[in-house]
């Protein structure tokens, strides 16, 4: 049976401290937090890492991940991020995918940023850590089919991609990609928009997440499920949508 654990992205409540943040992820009955490198968690502050990551697990949490925004920028320095995610405990690392969609980018382009993530992919496997790839628009893997051509020239074995739908597309065309990008697939943001990007309350999403969340069961290996984007920045919006993503997972046997 899966056991997929359920989540928060600390970026949701980014004016929330990190004691808010891990007393509202216990509260609503979530497993495990994600942690964001650019208020929280930041990179190469060691310190802090560690005891954000010490009490998350005091508090009966799991760090599900690091959620950094190292993009595979030339000259970028990964070791920070890495130093950090260290700290906090993390078992990977969300990285981003350059700064521009693949089918915008020359070969040139792809293989260099494809090495520089290789490279950061070989010094996280020296310290036990998987990288994961943002699945977002505005970068590589703005497509399913620029994640898997990236995937392809990175060539590491602890390389893999989130997922999150794309308001743009159709519930088809999302459960196409996630049928895609099953082999690859990593954790999972979970969230309500509108085509025009208006947040709303997760519930409103059910029928297309019970049949995203169907497909992912399909694949066979547990993920994490974080949630994100809370209408309203609402604590008591996201202790809802907390609800809905345990009901739906108890539901599909997650």
């Amino acid at each position: 049976m899966l056991h997929m654990k359920t989540g928060l992205t600390s970026v949701t409540f980014r004016q929330k401290s990190p004691e808010e943040i891990i007393a509202l992820a216990k509260e609503a009955g979530l497993t495990g937090i994600e942690w964001g490198g650019d208020i929280h968690v930041p990179a190469g502050d060691t310190k802090t890492a560690s005891e954000i990551g010490r009490k998350t697990r005091e508090a009966g949490l799991a760090v599900l991940s690091y959620g950094s925004y190292y993009r595979g920028d030339e000259g970028e320095d990964f070791a920070p991020v890495l130093a950090s995610a260290k700290a906090l405990g993390a078992p990977v690392i969300r990285i981003w995918a350059g700064r521009k969609p693949l089918e915008e980018s020359s070969p040139e382009e792809v293989k260099a940023l494809a090495g520089r993530i290789r490279e950061a992919a070989e010094m996280a496997q020296e310290e036990g850590m998987d990288l994961a790839l943002e699945y977002h628009r505005g970068t590589a893997t703005q497509t399913v089919s620029g994640a898997l051509e990236l995937l392809k020239e990175i060539r590491a074995c602890n390389v893999s991609c989130y997922w999150q739908p794309n308001p743009e597309l159709t519930k088809e065309e999302h459960l196409a990609e996630i049928d895609a990008l099953l082999p690859f697939l990593s954790n999972v943001h979970v969230f309500s928009w509108t085509k025009e990007s208006l947040r709303l309350p997760l519930a409103a999403g059910e029928d297309c997440w019970l049949s995203y969340l169907n497909r992912i069961r399909e694949g066979g290996k547990n993920r994490a499920l974080i949630l994100e984007f809370v209408k309203d920045d609402s604590a008591e919006q996201f202790r809802a949508d907390a609800g809905s993503l345990k009901e739906w997972a108890a539901r599909l046997g997650l």
